[in-house]
């Protein structure tokens, strides 16, 4: 007999909002998306966290904040 259990990450888009500067590789403006992320294991959640990622609106790159 196998068993075999799901584990997966569930990630949703809470808000968004402007932020300040201006996308080092095309010059265009910089959004904030707050994301939560949530791991489960068999439909239980085990782990759950809110991120804040900055993405460029013109060419859609993933920025990191130093």
């Amino acid at each position: 007999m196998c068993l075999v259990f799901v584990c997966d990450e569930d990630e949703r888009v809470v808000a968004r909002q402007p932020a300040p500067g201006a996308c080092p590789y095309c010059g265009g403006m910089i959004q904030a998306m707050d994301v939560e992320s949530q791991w489960r294991f068999c439909f239980l959640p085990l782990y759950f966290k809110t991120k804040r990622r900055y993405y460029c609106t013109l060419c859609a790159r993933k920025l990191v904040a130093q």
